[in-house]
This record gives C-alpha cells, structure tokens and sequence, in this order.
C-alpha cells in the first residue's frame, strides 16, 4: 500500500480493527482528563497503590499520554470479550477448592491482544507513526476506555460495559492520524452498591474509591512478601485474584460468553482442588501454568496465596503436607506453612515450633511463629 494513498476514514479503521478479532473499537483524543489526573494524584498520594512502585515511578507519563509521546494525536480504544460461562464465585463455597479470577484461567491476555493489536498497528503504520499498548506501558487505560465510549469505571473503579458487563480486556493504539472521537460513555452505576457491599476485605473507602492494599487481587497477585495476618481469614480459597466485584454487577446480564478458544477455561482450572496445587515444586508450578499469567508471579506467590487458602479449609488431612513446606527454600512460603499449621491444628504447629523457630533465619518467619 502506498504512503500517498489517503489515510482511511474512521469507519474503515473500525473494520479493520474488528476484522483483527476485537468486539468493540472506540475512538478518542489522546489525552487525559484534569479530574481524572486529579484522583490518580490523590490515589498515589494516600499510598493506595501499596507497592506497586511502577504505579509512582512512571506518574508523570501516566497522567497525560502526551508525556508518553508528545506526538499522539488519537487513541483507538479497543475491547476483547472474556465473559465466563459460569458465575465465577461457584467456587468459593468448596472448602477443599481453590477460586482462580476468570482471566486467568487460561492464556496471557497480553499475549493474545498484542498479536490482534500488532497487525492493526501495521496496517495504520502506512499513514501515521503508532504505537501499541496492552497494559504494558504507563497508560491510564480505563478513563480512556470511557472517554472513548467502550463504557464506564464502575464504582468498583473497573470499566462497566452495557454490551458485555465487567468482561471486556483492554489495549490501545495510540496514532498520529486525528481522527474523530466517538462520544464518551457516561456513568450507569446509579445507586447500586452491590460491587462495595460484596468485597470481602472492604478494599472500598466509598463509591469509585479503592485501597488496593486490601484488595484480594493486588494481595495474591501484585504483593511480594507475607499477607497481613488480618486480612488471611478474609481470603477463602481466592488464589489468584478476585472476581466479586465484577460478577455481582446487574449489567452482566448484557454479557456474553466468551468464544475465544484461548480464554476458555483449562482442565485443570475448573473446579481445582487446593491439594493440586501444594506440592507444585518450581518445575511442576512452570510447567502447569506455561502460557498463563498465574505464572508471572511465581512458585513461592502463589504457594503462598495456596497455603492461605488451605488455612482456611478446615481440613486437618492438609497437615503433611503443610509440614513439608516448613523448611521449603522460599521464606514467604515458610511462613505461610506456618499460619496455616496454626490455623488447622494449634498442637501440631506447637510441637514444631521447638524444631523449626529455632534454626529460622528470616525475620518475617520468625514473627509467624510467634504468637
């Protein structure tokens, strides 16, 4: 195709961006609201972010996309639909199961949209310079996502879509085309509560406020060391994220099942058990999530966030295999072997307390021990 042949209308891009595989394609100035500046700023002042430092590193970018690259012009918004078949808190009622967010039960969304976004990015590459983004980059994408009409951040901060409920994954490609923007999506939240009220650590400081250092996802997903002790109980069987916020929304009534094979739920993701998982040794761990963004966080995160969930089973037939993770290489996961040991069986974790507290080495461990 030749550089001189007039740049295609907004439509035509639409088209195109559909014919790449996306569900929804929204247009948008490549810029960032002074209100929506305004509450990041807050949020990274009252340290909401906990440790998520890259939040508060790449600030400046973050909050206007023209830092980012001065040279933007349009940001083409896209969505691509990952609506469960089932109500994914089935779970959480099964003591001896473990509760995986849906988008992380099969592969890496990353994966699957950089590839989508990549040929689009290479088609409009013929008129203008591009640049493509699938969460990887300091791009404020849900504010985007509602300027440019994709739907709107819920109370629970996440987008709302009316065409596909809570189940939408983002990315975006950033153009120096101008191009004209669809309408911004206004707020459909009303008075509906139910995202705040059904949070199990009460993240939520009020209606579209959130203190990630309680929320679930950022706890087993984005938190490096040992879990507050008072937040444990409130976990369940929840291992890798949450999804209670999004799936107790009225709007997923809207919502489809996904049809994209890569986001189908794997065999081994469906109902799983905890005792699946415990024994995982790094090899195992690798091998069983290979593709899947469970494995980003590593063996000693999620054995950590899996002995957690099995502190809270009730089920003493966990014992050995807790015990087998007391002197286990990773101190984040001594030290949750030894909360859970305490929770299903105080006498067990009192006579191996003599053995194991003697000779431990790490501080964070020493003060599980501890009572």
């Amino acid at each position: 195709m030749s550089a001189t042949t007039p740049p295609p209308n907004r439509e035509a891009i639409r088209a195109f961006a559909r014919a790449c595989g996306f569900d929804v394609v929204r247009f948008t100035p490549a810029v960032t609201r002074d209100d929506t500046k305004a509450w990041f700023t807050d949020f990274l002042a009252q340290g909401q972010h906990g440790d998520m430092g890259w939040l508060e590193a790449n600030a400046d970018r973050r909050i206007d996309p023209n830092v980012l690259w001065p040279e933007a012009r349009t940001a083409i918004m896209v969505g691509l639909n990952y609506g469960p078949s089932s109500d994914p808190r089935a779970t959480l009622a099964q003591k001896d199961g473990a509760t995986v967010s849906v988008y992380a039960r099969n592969r890496d969304y990353h994966d699957v949209l950089k590839k989508r976004l990549r040929r689009l990015a290479i088609w409009l590459a013929a008129w203008s310079d591009v640049k493509l983004f699938v969460d990887t980059a300091p791009v404020m994408e849900k504010p985007l996502a509602q300027q440019a009409g994709i739907g709107w951040q819920g109370k629970h901060t996440n987008v709302v879509s009316r065409d596909f409920g809570s189940w939408l994954f983002l990315g975006e490609v950033f153009t120096t085309l101008e191009i004209e923007p669809d309408t911004h999506e206004t707020d459909h939240c009303g008075a509906c509560r139910n995202c705040l009220d059904v949070c199990p650590t009460a993240a939520f400081t009020g209606p579209y406020k959130l203190d990630a250092r309680r929320c679930i996802s950022y706890l087993t997903i984005e938190h490096k060391g040992p879990i507050p002790r008072e937040l444990r109980p409130l976990m369940g069987n929840r291992i890798y994220g949450c999804d209670d916020c999004l799936a107790v929304c009225p709007w997923n009534k809207f919502a489809h099942v996904t049809e994209e094979a890569d986001f189908l739920t794997r065999p081994h993701l469906i109902a799983p058990k905890l005792a699946t998982f415990i024994g995982l040794d790094d090899a195992a761990f690798r091998a069983m999530f290979s593709g899947s963004p469970v494995k980003r966080i590593g063996r000693a995160r999620f054995i950590r966030n899996v002995l957690i969930a099995v502190g809270n089973s009730s089920d003493a037939a966990f014992i050995p295999a807790i015990e087998n993770l007391l002197d286990d290489e990773s101190a984040l996961v001594r030290g949750a072997a030894v909360w859970a040991l305490q929770r299903l069986s105080p006498e067990t974790a009192q006579k191996k307390h003599a053995v194991y507290a003697a000779r431990e080495t790490d501080e964070s461990v020493k003060a599980e021990w501890t009572p």
